[in-house]
């Protein structure tokens, strides 16, 4: 593995696939990798080709964390290593397009948090997963803290967090921590199907609705109406809104770009072909 790239990005029809690729230590994150993620994850949030991201691990394994043993040669300030977690988990939680992991073997501690940290968890059967930290004599990072009683209820959260259990996939997804479980020989044709559908959607439709339903849990219902019509303003400044109703009256599948609509001087937009 010598001068491979810690991380593989791989580009097809609209999806963007990141691979941690440090299969020798179980795709464990040091500095290095943690600030390719990064920078990774800022291109794809600037990339408008990118329609969908699928965040995987090389060799078997999802990732079993922070790599620890790299870190005890890191004489930074702790809390400025936590920095380089706090932006990768921020940067993941925020990006505009729909998010997938895809779990294979294990995912620990902060590389769990980063699977948590997608808009959908894909795993076989084979994943195990465990909120290591406190074995190590720490706390959650990565977001975990803030990930796990929004997904699994506060009671299993402190359940997951203080006991440090290792969990398999189907306990995992019973707790609504992952979406989908599915048999090892036919997981990289379900991720590439999801994927697929997620990038032939309205991008920015699927990005307002991201993000009003990650700020949702935190807002009251005025503030949450608020921001639904906030997203809907900018929904119909998108050609994606005529070409739905162009596809539904020709009785075809949509094809949506995510343009945006210029109304031409002196149109009443009530009046616009559908």
């Amino acid at each position: 593995m010598t001068g491979a790239p810690a991380l593989l990005t791989d580009d097809r029809d609209g999806v963007r696939t990141l691979t941690l690729n440090r299969p020798h230590r179980r795709n464990a994150i040091d500095r290095a990798l943690w600030t390719d993620l990064r920078e990774a994850l800022a291109r794809v949030a600037r990339d408008h080709d990118v329609r969908a991201l699928v965040l995987t691990g090389a060799g078997g394994a999802f990732s079993s964390g922070a790599d620890l043993t790299a870190a005890a040669d890191d004489t930074r300030h702790p809390l400025d290593k936590v920095r380089d977690l706090n932006e990768v988990a921020l940067l993941l939680h925020e990006l505009p397009v729909p998010t997938i992991a895809k779990v294979t073997g294990v995912a620990v501690g902060a590389g769990w948090n980063l699977a948590l940290g997608c808009d959908f968890v894909v795993a076989t059967p084979e994943a195990r997963f465990s909120q290591i930290f406190a074995r190590r004599g720490l706390s959650p990072d990565c977001g975990g803290s803030w990930l796990l009683p929004k997904l699994a209820g506060l009671q299993q959260a402190k359940r997951l967090a203080l006991l440090a259990e290792t969990i398999d996939a189907e306990e995992a997804r019973s707790l609504n921590l992952v979406t989908w479980v599915v048999p090892a020989e036919e997981i990289d044709k379900y991720v590439t199907d999801l994927a697929d559908r997620l990038a032939a959607g309205p991008p920015v439709a699927l990005a307002q609705t991201k993000a009003l339903l990650n700020e949702g849990a935190d807002r009251t219902l005025r503030e949450a109406l608020a921001g639904e019509a906030r997203a809907q303003t900018v929904n119909f400044a998108s050609t994606d809104v005529t070409e739905a109703y162009a596809a539904f009256a020709g009785k075809r599948e949509p094809h949506f770009t995510g343009r945006w609509y210029r109304q031409p001087p002196g149109e009443d937009p009530s009046c616009a072909k559908q």
